[in-house]
């Protein structure tokens, strides 16, 4: 059986559709057909049911698409462990993270491995976890779970209170704290859709959050979290973020924190990684680490 009538299988037996199967491998529909074609007369069984207008397994595509799926993944693991330096370790994060949580990190686990080399690299939360599951990264540490995906494993290290920043004159900024119904009539600006800041907006303000919550767009959209701050000490508006995020520019007096005082607005800081990656000794001694430090 060659390799790619396997990985094209694969894709059909996911998919259950030739046509999705060929734009996601980009083939054209009719080659798709022929591979499965040709993996049949090799097998001499059906491993497709089309007398239907959608495509099923056969119970013998059913107990293929098993073993498919195990080779494809040893093959896959193969792959990354040949291709890894065994000592080097790739951590990934979010910009806050990145800024606010990892040094201690970094630091107290160079002093515990001193011989391991570690790499960190700052994205956006959707690819830093199409890295980890590529293999490019062994661990990335964002705001919130990942998307839910049998390959990978993720775990709760601690909790972030969100909170609200208004410029330093701003009339709710002596007060300190306030209620989710007066902050809704305050204008707010928001990271782009898409982003994990603009994920807590949402289901603080926006109208797929909280049922008790008044709907709120966001005057304006910026992208980055830098540019949020800039923007609020400039009096543009308010913003929800991360306490951590914030203590800089309220320390500096750029901004002044304003706690929501009626519900528990919170976030969690949370580690992702493959799960055939769990036993790297790298991995589990940096783990251990984060948690040790993050306080879980």
């Amino acid at each position: 059986m060659e390799l790619r009538h396997l990985r094209t299988f694969e894709t059909v037996a996911r998919t259950l559709s030739v046509t999705q199967a060929a734009r996601e491998l980009h083939y054209a529909q009719s080659s798709v057909s022929d591979q499965i074609q040709a993996l049949e007369r090799e097998l001499g069984v059906e491993l497709l049911d089309r007398s239907q207008r959608r495509i099923r397994l056969t119970p013998q595509g059913a107990v293929l698409s098993e073993y498919t799926n195990r080779i494809l993944k040893l093959l896959e693991e193969a792959r990354w462990a040949v291709s890894r330096p065994g000592s080097e370790l790739a951590v990934g994060a979010l910009e806050t993270v990145g800024l606010h949580l990892l040094p201690d990190v970094l630091a107290h686990y160079r002093s515990l491995y001193p011989q391991a080399r570690v790499r960190v690299g700052q994205d956006n939360r959707g690819e830093l976890y199409k890295a980890v599951r590529r293999g490019d990264l062994d661990l990335c540490l964002t705001f919130g779970d990942p998307p839910a995906d049998a390959g990978l494993c993720f775990e709760t290290l601690a909790e972030e209170p969100l909170v609200v920043i208004v410029p330093p004159g701003h009339h709710l900024a002596a007060r300190g704290r306030a209620g989710l119904e007066e902050l809704a009539g305050e204008p707010f600006l928001a990271t782009e859709r898409g982003c994990g800041f603009r994920e807590m907006y949402d289901g603080s303000f926006g109208a797929a959050g909280r049922r008790d919550a008044p709907s709120k767009e966001p005057i304006a959209e910026v992208s980055g979290i830098g540019t949020l701050g800039a923007c609020v000490a400039a009096g543009m508006g308010c913003a929800l973020l991360p306490l951590i995020s914030v203590r800089g520019q309220a320390a500096r007096g750029e901004v002044a924190v304003v706690e929501v005082g009626d519900t528990d607005l919170r976030t969690t800081v949370t580690m992702t990684w493959l799960d055939r990656n769990s036993a790297n000794p790298n991995l589990t001694g940096f783990q251990t680490v984060l948690r040790r430090q993050l306080g879980s």
